[in-house]
């Protein structure tokens, strides 16, 4: 029939426990949730499934591509995960057992690695990452000036870092954990941080003080509290929806590019892409457009650090049947950054495209607004590590192989975005 279903029903009823439960130290745990890897054919099959992860108690959607999703599934809902895998006739392989495991030894990794000095044997806390960051104004008074793009719903401020060496620098934005549980971001965000002041390699050197770099650690400070102290698998915004009991807003899906165009986003509060009642609804995604906005003729290149799939995305997301004007010139550029990456050691591999083109329509997220609405000509969402094997929940081991792996990408990528001419000047000194 053309499918397959790796684990027996009975198994669940095994496994049946209480699903995204609260244990003793308040934090939701996922115990026996498992995440399957779903192979599809047609655009009926992938709604079909699709529908599944409006129920947000039992499926949440990790990934989707343009022929597979990644399914997180409670012990309760895989009979009727199974039931629709028949319908659908599809194929599915589970690749995740069991979640909390994965959470539980990523809790314990951090714990043996905490200690008073920062650093990234460990995924830091939002207070941990910004007592860094004082630390650094404090140390580099010169080159290193912090800015606040400002305040979330609930009212935690939204910081960042500018490092320049000298005048008349190109700039590069970096925006990460604008979804909260992808924990890899901020890690190599501040990796990246530490590596443009204090690295004495000449390529390194060069990199750092050839651009002025505008870099926000954490956008989605909230929701990166939440995922320490509650709920390590949160996505979204923390502000309580009018028409809902859900909380929170995709804020990716949240900026006034196409909003809400093409399917591009979901109008289901409950949905894990739920685009918001309006673009800007977001107080933490109106505040990035402002402050980009006031200094975007200072910019000449946009990188949306997410995770996971290995991924650099260019716009357009809203659509595939269009590409902007320079689409061969972000397609050079992005293999610039993949052929880099996989000449490392690691082998690392990344696929590029446009957004709809390699995986969906998404509306309204940050590369489209970017080269859209601010005329930033280069702009891509990067997918770091992996593809599947630890998705969100990637060890800490990973964080530095996939740092120096982002420094390499982002160094090839630079030098052709200069070959090519896109880092001119956009303003007079």
């Amino acid at each position: 029939m053309g499918y397959t279903f790796t684990l027996l029903l009975a198994l669940a009823l095994l496994h049946i426990a209480r699903g995204a439960s609260v244990g003793q130290d308040s934090r939701i745990r996922y115990d026996n949730y498992s995440v399957y890897k779903i192979k599809y054919e047609s655009l009926g099959q992938r709604n079909l499934l699709r529908q599944l992860a409006e129920d947000r108690n039992n499926f949440r959607l990790w990934h989707e591509a343009k022929d597979e999703l990644h399914l997180m599934i409670s012990p309760y809902g895989l009979p009727e995960f199974q039931a629709e895998v028949l319908k659908a006739n599809v194929s599915a392989e589970i690749f995740i057992p069991n979640v909390q495991e994965l959470i539980d030894v990523e809790t314990d990794e951090n714990s043996r690695a905490s200690s008073d000095d920062f650093g990234w044997k460990k995924y830091n806390s939002l207070a941990e990452i910004e007592a860094w960051l004082d630390d650094i104004l404090a140390r580099y008074p010169v080159i290193t000036e912090g800015f606040v793009l400002g305040t979330s719903y609930e009212g935690r401020t939204i910081r960042g870092l500018k490092i320049s060496y000298k005048s008349g620098n190109p700039g590069v934005f970096i925006e990460s954990n604008i979804h909260a549980r992808e924990w890899i971001t901020s890690a190599t965000a501040t990796w990246l941080i530490n590596q443009f002041l204090t690295s004495e390699d000449p390529l390194v050197r060069t990199l750092a003080e050839s651009h002025d770099w505008y870099i926000v650690p954490v956008l989605n400070v909230d929701g990166f509290v939440y995922t320490h102290e509650k709920d390590r698998m949160w996505r979204k915004t923390r502000q309580p929806s009018e028409i809902s009991a859900c909380v929170g807003v995709d804020p990716n899906r949240n900026y006034d590019s196409h909003w809400m165009e093409n399917g591009g986003a979901s109008s289901n509060p409950c949905a894990e892409d739920y685009g918001g009642p309006h673009a800007f609804s977001e107080p933490e995604i109106q505040a990035m457009s402002d402050f980009v906005g006031s200094i975007k003729e200072k910019l000449n290149v946009m990188l949306a650090f997410h995770s996971y799939s290995q991924l650099l995305l260019s716009p357009y997301g809203h659509t595939k049947e269009e590409y902007p004007e320079n689409f061969d010139d972000l397609m050079e550029v992005a293999k610039a950054y993949g052929d880099a990456v996989e000449a490392f050691p690691y082998g690392t591999v990344y696929r590029y495209g446009s957004a709809a083109g390699i995986l969906y329509p998404a509306s309204g997220a940050t590369n489209d607004w970017a080269y859209n609405e601010q005329g930033i000509e280069i702009s891509y969402t990067i997918e770091f590590r992996d593809t599947g094997r630890y998705g969100f929940i990637l060890p800490p081991a990973h964080i530095v192989p996939n740092a120096e792996e982002a420094l390499i990408g982002i160094t090839a990528l630079l030098d052709k975005c200069k070959t090519l001419g896109y880092l001119e000047l956009k303003y007079n000194l």
